[in-house]
C-alpha cells in the first residue's frame, strides 16, 4: 500500500488547510476520476487496463521471449517518456548494469546528443547478442531519430540487412512513417498508444516490453498500478482518504503560500532514476504560463552533505516531499560488526545499516519539517507491485496538481519552442 504521511506537514502549510482546501475544491477531485471530456485525447493513461490489460501483458510478455532468445542486451531508443519508466523501474529493483537476471539487460541512447556518449554506447554493445527498440510516437524528435540510425547501420554492418532486421522493433503511432519503414523493411512494429502523453507511458507496452526483456515482473507491476487506480479513483473512497488527491493539495497550498520549488528526496539510491522521471512528469505538466512548483530531487544521504545545507538554512522557497520504504527486503540488511579497533564508533557495534539509514531519515524530515512542509509518501516495500502503485499515484496526482494550478496537465509548448529553433539551426 501507498500512505501519504502528513505528521511534518505543519511549516506553511497544515492538515486543517489541507481538509478545507479539499472540501472548496472537491469539484476537481471528481472530475479527474472521471475524466474530463476536454482532455479525452489524452487520458489513455487513466484506465490501466486500457493500454494494460491481460491480453496486451501477454502480447508484451511473448514478444520479449521472443527477443531474449536471440539477445542478451536490449537498447531502448527514446528521450523522457519514453524511457524514464523503464530505466526507473529498473534501477528501483537492484537491477546491475540494467539486467535484474545477470543474462539479458537494457542499455538506453536515443536521450543524448552527446558523440562522447552514443560513442560508448557502441562500445558498450561489443561482444553481445543486440536487438534495438526505437520509440518515437510521431518520429520527429531529433534524439530518436538520430540514435535510431546509428544503431540500425551499426546493426546492418554487424548481422547483414536480413538479419538486423529481425533485431529491430519499433514503437509508433500507427500510420505514422515510423509504422511505414517497418513495413517496408520488416522490423516488428507495437503501438504507442496515440491517447497517452509519452510521460504518462510508464505502464504502456513503451516500458513494459524493455522491461519484460529485462526479466521484470509486468504483471505485477500491472496488477499493482491497477489497485492503486482502484483507490484513488473510487467515490466510495472519500477526500480525506484519497492520498493522491491530499498530496495534490498540499502542492497547491505551497503554491499559494509562495513556495516556489518542491524536492523530492529519499535515502535509497534506488530511487534515483525514479526521481528523473519525477521531475519530467511534473516539471512538463506544471512549468507553464509562469506557473508550477520547480520539480527537483534530493539523493540523500550523499546530499545532505551539500544541498541538506541550503535545505535547512537556504530561502525556504521549497517544499520536500520525501519517498519512504517501510519494510526491508531481500538485499536490505547489513550489520556492522563490533568494534575491534578503537574507531570512536563503538556506539555501532551489531546494528544493522537499514536502522541506521533510517535514524539518518528521521533526524533530517524533522529538522527540515522545522521551516518547511515535508509530506511523506510511504510504501511498504520496493517491489514490482509497489512500483506500479508508485507511478500510478504520480500520474494521478499530477493530473490533479496541473487542474488545481489551472494549467494543461497535457502539453508541452516549451518544449515545442525549442525544437523549432533546432530544427531552423540544423537546416530542416
Amino acid at each position: 500500500m501507498l500512505r501519504l504521511n502528513e505528521t511534518y506537514l505543519g511549516a506553511r502549510v497544515t492538515s486543517d488547510e489541507v481538509a478545507r482546501a479539499s472540501a472548496a475544491r472537491a469539484d476537481v477531485l471528481a472530475r479527474c476520476q472521471a475524466g474530463e471530456e476536454r482532455h479525452t485525447g489524452s487520458l489513455g493513461w487513466l484506465h490501466v487496463d486500457d493500454w494494460a490489460s491481460d491480453e496486451k501483458v501477454e502480447q508484451v510478455e511473448a514478444l520479449a521471449a521472443r527477443l531474449r532468445e536471440h539477445a542478451d542486451t536490449f537498447v531502448l531508443i527514446g528521450v523522457g517518456g519514453s524511457n524514464n519508466a523503464a530505466r526507473a523501474a529498473l534501477a528501483a529493483l537492484g537491477a546491475r548494469d540494467g539486467s535484474l537476471d545477470g543474462a539479458h539487460r537494457v542499455v538506453y541512447a536515443g536521450n543524448t546528443l552527446s558523440a562522447f556518449e552514443l560513442r560508448r554506447v557502441l562500445e558498450d554493445l561489443e561482444g553481445h547478442e543486440v536487438v534495438i527498440d526505437c520509440v518515437a510516437k510521431n518520429f520527429e524528435t531529433l534524439e530518436p531519430g538520430s540514435s535510431f540510425r546509428l544503431l540500425r547501420q551499426w546493426l546492418v554492418n554487424r548481422y547483414g540487412e536480413k538479419n538486423a532486421a529481425a533485431r529491430i522493433v519499433c514503437c509508433g503511432t500507427p500510420g505514422s512513417h515510423l509504422e511505414d519503414l517497418c513495413r517496408e523493411h520488416g522490423y516488428a512494429f507495437t503501438t504507442f498508444p496515440e491517447p497517452v502523453g509519452g510521460r504518462y507511458t510508464a505502464l504502456t507496452e513503451v516500458h513494459l516490453l524493455p522491461l519484460a526483456f529485462a526479466g521484470v515482473d509486468v504483471r505485477a507491476l500491472v496488477a499493482g498500478a491497477r489497485a492503486e487506480e482502484a483507490l484513488l479513483r473510487d467515490p466510495a473512497t472519500g477526500p480525506a482518504d484519497n492520498a493522491a488527491w491530499r498530496y495534490a493539495l498540499v502542492r497547491q497550498l505551497a503554491w499559494d503560500a509562495g513556495l516556489r520549488m518542491e524536492l523530492l528526496s529519499f535515502f535509497e539510491p534506488r530511487f534515483r532514476w525514479f526521481s528523473k522521471w519525477y521531475e519530467q512528469l511534473f516539471g512538463e505538466s506544471e512549468g507553464k504560463d509562469g506557473r508550477g512548483l520547480f520539480p527537483a530531487s534530493a539523493e540523500y544521504s550523499e546530499e545532505l552533505h551539500s544541498l541538506g545545507q541550503y535545505v535547512q538554512d537556504g530561502t525556504h522557497q521549497l517544499m520536500e516531499t520525501f519517498l519512504d520504504v517501510m519494510e526491508p527486503g531481500e538485499g536490505d540488511s547489513l550489520v556492522l560488526g563490533d568494534q575491534d579497533i578503537d574507531d570512536r564508533f563503538g556506539y555501532l557495534d551489531g546494528v544493522d545499516f537499514w536502522d541506521i539509514n533510517k535514524a539518518s531519515f528521521a533526524a533530517s524530515r524533522a529538522a527540515h519539517a522545522e521551516t518547511l512542509p515535508c509530506p511523506t509518501i510511504e510504501l511498504d516495500r520496493v517491489d514490482e507491485e509497489h512500483l506500479g502503485r508508485l507511478f500510478y499515484f504520480f500520474m494521478f496526482s499530477c493530473y490533479l496538481s496541473a487542474e488545481l494550478l489551472g494549467v494543461n496537465p497535457f502539453d508541452q509548448p516549451g518544449v515545442e519552442a525549442y525544437k523549432q529553433l533546432m530544427f531552423k539551426t540544423l537546416g530542416k
